[in-house]
């Protein structure tokens, strides 16, 4: 039985082919044949598929130009383009793909952090064509029991490069039928889908009433497959003794067992008369059938074995892309989505079915869709605590620490997400960016534990033991800001006294709030403050640190200031988690001050980060 959704919607469509559209005549620039038997294949299945346009992702000297993970990271820009939902109001990622471009991470992790996306839910499914619909599926059943939020499921397929030249041409594989027919059959490409809890404002929307995904795999020997070489069932390329044996055998060609292709349809026809018997549609009210196939050859075979079966839709109502788009694997059924929704006028109430058959080892996938028009849904995005309450906590302390837990997670993914720290660690950081960074940092350091210390001054006397603790804690950083000159000095900064440098935009707003705040009578909140910037010193400088080290050709002691907040900030924030404790005791209800203060300096160290470069 397919699976029903209630409230689901596919509320925008995107798509991304790398660059431009290379007609039958160019592939050899880029796929080019080996021999003559090659070139027999080539034009024998190029006859058949009826492509005549396609794309890819590399060059034409086989040098990849796009990776794998860019592309659905386009894909999803342009899903997001229209701006009714952004990226930060997403709440799941899905995708599908044959392979990233890594064997690990998940590939949807990698595409989560190409975007720079924020913490959210992230599945990714390997497979090959029906691979984006089992993600579509897994990110609809989790929205569907989701009380708010949206969901991005991106599919994207970078065959070309396996099938370049330079993969061929020196191992002697003319003649393997198997490892060639792909090579005139797959292209490049990505496409991705915006799920929402209800249509969007303005348009129509795709109301998604159910999914049905199948495997036959224990039924039928694996058909499209990389990792074995041809007639060796069963071996992996990891059996191997080295990788480069494994090559040199063929077992990284990807491989089509055609033999076995009729099968794929038959079991495809069949799943699609179960589905109408147990009345998940009517053939004859479906409006659009959105039909995936590899090669036009098939698009028959599936018309016939429809009419044999009494339930065929009429040829005038199916919608393909594949002569222009190519042939992109599991990204072909986004891809065509995309185009469909572009090309077509849709009207409320037509129905849409899309049918996926893949050959891997035999799945199937089906979804029913209906147009619509509504308003769209805000999102909502939830993350983990960083730091546990202590069992000895009394109940309001360990609720606030949770709470504040909760503000952290958000200022930490914010601040990794910065251009600062980005550049860091994509590798691009320089010396003028380190200096840079030092020249606004150090007046910002030097009113630290001037603010501090005007804080500790007008608590209230029933505070002393709280005012003793800050201040002490203010003593020993009242000369921090000495030793990042001297960093600054060390990297080649140029200024020759401290009064010289300036804050930046963001660092000015922060050291005006912090003082306001210092200046009130008993300021607890003081102390949301301090956990965000002692937090900053103990889990985010200590990441950096060996990043800058390994891009800066800098003395080790360019970096004594952020050595010693990496060192010592753990001890700092014990001596924080002491000062909480005593300031619920004293003052039952400062709880929600603290709380502001740490958003308020959270949202304020951000604009500082990306006010540096």
């Amino acid at each position: 039985m397919p699976i029903r959704f209630d409230n689901v919607y596919v509320t925008s469509t995107g798509s991304f082919l790398p660059g431009a559209p290379v007609g039958n005549d160019d592939i050899d620039r880029y796929i080019a044949p080996i021999n003559a038997t090659s070139a027999r294949i080539k034009r024998r299945i190029l006859a058949e598929n009826g492509i005549t346009r396609r794309h890819y992702a590399i060059d034409a000297n086989g040098e990849t130009v796009l990776s794998n993970t860019q592309m659905a990271a386009m894909a999803i820009n342009r899903c997001l383009s229209d701006g009714e939902v952004e990226l930060q109001d997403v709440t799941i990622l899905c995708t599908g793909s044959s392979g990233g471009d890594l064997a690990m991470p998940g590939f949807a992790n990698m595409v989560q952090g190409e975007l720079h996306a924020p913490p959210m839910t992230t599945s990714a499914h390997q497979g090959v064509c029906a691979a984006g619909m089992a993600a579509l599926q897994h990110a609809a059943t989790a929205l569907e029991l989701s009380d708010k939020g949206n969901a991005l499921v991106t599919a994207s397929e970078m065959p070309s490069r396996m099938f370049k030249r330079s993969r061929f041409a020196p191992r002697g594989y003319e003649t393997d039928f198997d490892s060639h027919f792909l090579r005139w059959m797959l292209s490049d490409g990505a496409g991705a889908c915006l799920l929402s809890k209800q249509p969007r404002r303005s348009g129509v929307s795709l109301k998604l009433k159910w999914i049905h995904n199948r495997s036959f795999s224990g039924d039928l020997p694996v058909c499209m497959q990389i990792g074995q070489p041809g007639g060796a069932q069963g071996r992996s390329y990891l059996d191997y003794p080295s990788l480069a044996d494994a090559e040199a055998d063929g077992a990284f060609l990807l491989r089509q067992d055609v033999r076995l292709l009729p099968h794929l349809f038959e079991l495809g026809i069949h799943e699609y008369a179960t589905l109408v018997q147990q009345a998940a549609f009517r053939p004859e009210q479906i409006d659009h059938f959105l039909c995936h196939y590899s090669s036009q050859k098939f698009a028959g075979v599936v018309e016939d074995l429809m009419q044999r079966a009494g339930l065929a839709i009429p040829r005038e109502r199916w919608y393909s892309n594949l002569t222009w788009r190519g042939n992109t694997g599991a990204a072909s059924i986004f891809i065509m989505l995309a185009d469909f929704v572009r090309e077509r006028e849709l009207k409320p109430g037509q129905q849409i079915l899309c049918f996926v058959p893949e050959s891997g080892r035999f799945s199937i996938s089906f979804m029913h869709l209906e147009v619509v028009e509504g308003d769209a849904a805000a999102a909502l995005c939830h993350i983990a605590p960083p730091h546990e309450a202590s069992p000895t906590q009394s109940a309001p302390a360990s609720r606030l620490i949770q709470e504040l837990a909760s503000v952290w997670h958000e200022y930490r993914s914010r601040a990794w997400r910065s251009g600062l720290i980005r550049k860091i660690v994509a590798g691009e950081f320089t010396k003028a960016d380190y200096v840079r960074w030092m020249s606004c940092w150090i007046p910002q350091v030097r009113e630290g534990s001037r603010w501090m210390l005007a804080g500790a001054d007008n608590l209230d006397p029933r505070y002393a033991a709280l005012t003793a603790l800050v201040s002490k804690h203010a003593g020993e950083e009242r000369n921090d800001f000495k030793i990042l000159f001297e960093d600054y000095r060390l990297a080649g900064g140029v200024a020759g006294t401290i009064e010289e440098l300036r804050r930046n935009p963001g660092g000015e707003a922060l050291n005006a709030y912090m003082h306001a705040l210092a200046s009130e009578p008993t300021p607890l909140g003081l102390l949301g403050a301090i956990y965000i910037i002692e937090g900053t010193g103990q889990r985010i400088i200590p990441a950096l640190l060996p990043l800058l080290r390994d891009q800066l050709d800098l003395p080790s002691q360019a970096f004594r200031f952020l050595s010693y907040h990496g060192e010592n900030d753990a001890s700092h924030l014990e001596r924080w988690l002491t000062a909480v404790e005593m300031a619920v005791q004293l003052s039952p209800g400062c709880e929600q001050q603290i709380l502001n203060v740490a958003r308020h300096t959270a949202e304020l160290y951000v604009l500082q980060m990306e006010h540096v470069l």
